[in-house]
């Protein structure tokens, strides 16, 4: 028991010291997009912008949704998730090979390291109210004079001088004078402007794209290769003719309604005996063939230079 609490006071210690970390997350358009960022549902930049760094996100996951200004682009949906708390990753919205938007992971440093933001680069501190609402406040002051006499002022004075055979009374009356009485007014006029984000009206996802080689992004020559069955299909009736021309035909046939993947049409390529008849069949795959972007691989099941060279010029002639 002595070494369960110890263990128990290091692991909470290790528990607060994640939840302090906070972390940056840059997102910038690879061509020139402006664009807003919502975290988590709550819209983080109130004005579209091209590079956008977000500080002080102390969770490992936020739902983000890029919504781009142009709205013929419509928008991107993407989880941000951090592996490592307390780094700065960065990341970039650009189209794939099928023309949809995309976000790619760029980079990550940490924070200690990371560079200071550029002057072109909108920074902005998380936060889960939005950035929506301004009011402002006018005070107009009016002062308004006003200039009169005030009521007459009588002064009576009696002075008798006994002994004197006589009486000295003296009034002073009406003693008018101008003075000015001034009052104050102040009217104040409030005028509050808000913005709210609206959720922007559905747009078609784009149909999820099925990838047919392990991590491939490259151009694409045909939409979907043939599959495992049918290609071992393919092999074993080509491997029944004896000549190559038969061959030739037989696979031309295949070709013209079906799409193979470069290894694939590698392998056909072994099962001709001529170097002039793998060198043939090569260029007239080359245009049903799925990742062109692999079609290099094919260069193995040549025996000379010179046919990887002339296979080469034919697909540059291509293009």
């Amino acid at each position: 028991m002595k070494f369960k609490l110890p263990f128990l006071a290091i692991l909470i210690a290790s528990s607060i010291a994640c939840k302090a970390q906070t972390s940056n997350a840059i997102f910038f358009s690879e061509n020139g997009e402006r664009f807003n960022l919502v975290l988590n549902g709550i819209l983080q930049n109130e004005k579209a912008e091209t590079n956008v760094k977000l500080t002080g996100l102390n969770a490992p996951t936020y739902k983000t949704r890029i919504l781009f200004a142009d709205k013929t682009l419509g928008y991107v949906d993407y989880t941000l998730n951090f592996v490592n708390m307390g780094a700065e990753v960065t990341y970039t919205i650009k189209k794939n090979s099928k023309g949809a938007y995309v976000v790619r992971y760029v980079s990550e440093v940490p924070l200690a390291q990371a560079p200071p933001a550029s002057p072109n680069q909108a920074v902005i501190v998380y936060s889960t109210p939005p950035p929506l609402g301004s009011s402002t406040t006018t005070t107009h002051q009016t002062t308004t004079t006003t200039s009169g006499s005030p009521d007459n002022v009588s002064i009576n004075m009696g002075v008798n001088a006994d002994g004197m055979g006589g009486g000295v009374s003296m009034n002073v009356s009406g003693m008018n004078g101008n003075m000015e009485s001034t009052s104050t007014t102040t009217t104040t006029t409030t005028h509050t402007t808000s913005t709210t984000y609206q959720e922007p009206a559905p747009v078609a996802a784009p149909p999820a794209q099925v990838v047919y080689v392990d991590g491939y992004n490259g151009k694409i020559g045909c939409p979907v290769p043939m599959g495992r069955g049918d290609f071992e299909s393919f092999k074993g009736s080509l491997s029944s003719k004896s000549f190559e021309d038969s061959k030739m035909t037989l696979a031309k046939q295949v070709l013209n309604n079906n799409c193979l993947t470069s290894s694939q049409v590698r392998e056909i390529m072994s099962l001709f005996s001529f170097e002039q008849t793998k060198l043939d069949f090569a260029k007239y795959a080359y245009g049903h063939t799925y990742d062109l972007g692999n079609f290099y691989k094919v260069n193995d099941a040549f025996g000379f230079e010179s046919s990887i060279d002339e296979l080469n010029e034919y697909i540059n002639a291509q293009r």
